[in-house]
């Protein structure tokens, strides 16, 4: 009990602030005057707002805002009680900026109520509210209260908080002049609680903290008793135990609104639609630098997503992204030897990022001439397989040419067939998403998205295809696309899809984990998940013709990985994926979300050969 509560508290501070591994010191009190304040909003609803003012602040020496709208708490709470660690990173904390926190509506200290992905109002009356008017009047209410500011403001946050900066982009207010989200949600249909529609189960343990309602002012979590208590350290075994989808939903959610919305809503209609911030993303005018991770289990489509968004819709904004070798929010915390799971990627990565690049963003913006460019690269990649940083003037890169990999009698070939490769899924025999059972215990998954998927090879229901021994270096950079030609005996399936870098026999790693293998590693590198269900529109499920060969395509997320010559590229192909995702009965239901047992089938699924796997090369 005692590690499920530390696991959810290390979640909070994760996905809130990303301020790990704080210093502690009384540098923040000793340079910073703390005020809490209530700050109107047009409709009358209050927000409660901490601002860190630096002592030296005046007329003569004025700063900027820095602030960070929250559903996860500003706490400590009281004017004499100080954070330990202020700010995206350290250096913009000694280099000294009004930093500001606020917790959004209905959260802890705030009035009003809470929505999940506050659903953005396009035409506006005077009236109406939402999270960019929110952000519009603190900015207004902070430029006009606050003394020794210097009339610019900027915006932060991670994860939750980087949807409140995304939106916030669209405040419109003059003083906005930069704005950084990171790890953003753009559109829960794709990150964090679904993937293509299909419900993440991985993050069955997290309902409590988005579905529970305040009655009042609360300066602590209001909702801890409503957790599921962790049993055994084999977290695989709750979810056998739990049963189904619906079970898990009935014994444990039925009082959570956000659990019972997303069982309820199984097709992309109204209330996923209004969720969704891209179409609203119009006419930005200031700079944004999004942030995300490469291994972010959460929210790697967010920051992909509202990049080139942006890119095509708002010509007037400084647009960059910075995509690192990270798991959610990792680039707000130094590791040292940074690794993900068991692969190491380098050395102080997350302080480079937040010193070259992070510090001179804002620092530019907010203090120097906005007028002018930061002089940052338009797309600041990592290379996860040759394990470097790279620039690109555009991305996804102009230069990259589409190529197209067919699976073939367990191969990748450059040319389809006319055959097909057949497995037979049972959704009571699923297969496993880790071979980590502790990793189940988590209250998000995170390893699994660089775990060795050796585990998943020469089962039954996993088809692989892989290629010859690479004799070159091979650079996948942007975007990938599953093209499969199926064939089911029964009426649904899921597609899972995994791309895999199979290291050489004998490799050697620059540092290594006690314990692993690594000679043969089949490291995962992109995956995603399609219900066929959802192929020709997202609006309506369709049933699938047994028997009759269809066409399933989706995206997976986009990738920048050099294969090195000596490894293989390797696509393995599943219909289970448990329990990171909700298993699908194989049964067209109108609601696959309430499935019981019985409605699960077996099914024989074929994938044809002129099925493939679409990347864009980079040469």
């Amino acid at each position: 009990m005692k590690n499920y509560f530390s696991m959810l508290l290390m979640f909070l501070f994760f996905v809130g602030t990303a301020q790990n591994n704080q210093p502690k010191d009384t540098y923040v009190k000793d340079n910073f005057t703390k005020q809490e304040f209530y700050i109107p909003m047009r409709d009358g609803t209050k927000l409660f707002t901490a601002v860190y003012i630096p002592k030296d602040i005046s007329n003569k020496n004025k700063y900027p805002f820095l602030m960070q709208r929250t559903c996860y708490s500003i706490a400590p709470y009281g004017e004499n009680e100080y954070k330990q660690r202020i700010g995206p990173n350290q250096f913009l904390m000694k280099d000294k900026y009004i930093f500001v926190y606020q917790d959004v509506r209905g959260r802890y200290m705030s009035e009003g109520i809470f929505t999940n992905m506050t659903p953005q109002v396009e035409r506006k009356t005077k009236k109406d509210v939402d999270e960019s008017t929110d952000t519009y009047d603190t900015v207004e209410y902070l430029v006009k209260n606050i003394k020794g500011n210097n009339g610019k403001v900027g915006q932060f946050g991670t994860s939750y908080p980087g949807f409140y900066t995304a939106v916030g982009t669209l405040a419109q207010h003059p003083a906005l002049v930069a704005s950084s989200p990171q790890a953003p949600i753009s559109d829960f249909w794709n990150d964090d609680f679904l993937h293509n529609g299909r419900f993440m189960m991985g993050y069955f343990r997290t309902f409590p903290v988005f579905g529970i309602q305040k009655t009042k002012a609360e300066n602590k979590a209001w909702y801890m008793d409503t957790f599921v208590k962790q049993t055994s350290e084999d977290g695989l075994k709750f979810y056998r135990d739990m049963g189904t989808l619906k079970d898990g939903y009935e014994k444990y959610y039925k009082d959570n609104f956000f659990m019972t919305e997303i069982m309820n809503h199984p097709n992309y209609d109204e209330y996923w639609q209004k969720r969704n911030l891209l179409p609203h993303l119009k006419n930005i005018n200031h700079a944004v630098m999004t942030v995300g991770g490469w291994f972010d289990a959460e929210d790697l489509s967010g920051p992909l997503n509202i990049y080139k968004t942006i890119e095509k819709t708002s010509p007037k904004a400084k647009n960059t992204i910075v995509m690192g070798p990270f798991s959610h929010g990792g680039w707000g915390r130094e590791d040292g030897k940074h690794f993900h799971n068991q692969i190491y990627f380098g050395d102080s990565i997350a302080t480079y990022y937040q010193k070259n690049i992070e510090t001179k963003f804002f620092n530019h913006y907010l203090k120097g001439n906005t007028k002018q460019d930061a002089g940052l690269p338009e797309a600041l990649m990592y290379d996860t397989g040759a394990k470097q940083w790279r620039e690109f003037a555009t991305y996804p890169p102009k230069e990259a040419k589409k190529v197209s990999f067919y699976l073939a009698n367990g191969t990748l070939k450059n040319n389809s067939g006319q055959g097909f490769s057949e497995y037979y899924s049972d959704p009571n025999n699923p297969v496993l998403s880790s071979d980590n059972l502790k990793d189940f215990n988590g209250f998000t998954p995170r390893n699994y998205m660089s775990e060795d998927q050796r585990f998943a090879v020469g089962r039954p229901d996993v088809l692989t295809f892989t290629t010859d021994i690479l004799t070159e270096d091979l650079t996948f950079a942007g975007e990938l696309m599953a093209k499969l030609n199926i064939a089911s005996t029964s009426t649904d399936a899921d597609f899972a899809v995994k791309l895999i870098d199979v290291y050489p026999e004998d490799f050697k790693p620059a540092e290594k984990k006690d314990g692993v293998i690594y000679g043969n590693y089949h490291q995962m590198v992109r995956s995603e998940i399609m219900p066929a269900r959802f192929r020709n529109s997202r609006e309506k499920g369709e049933a699938l013709v047994a028997n009759q060969k269809t066409a399933v395509d989706f995206r997976l997320q986009d990738v920048v990985h050099t294969f090195k010559k000596g490894h293989k590229i390797q696509i393995q192909i599943s219909s289970t994926w448990f329990p990171l995702f909700a298993i699908n009965p194989q049964k067209f239901l109108d609601n696959p979300n309430f499935a019981t047992k019985e409605d699960y089938t077996k099914a024989f699924i074929k994938v044809f050969e002129d099925s493939s796997i679409e990347v864009e090369v980079l040469k």
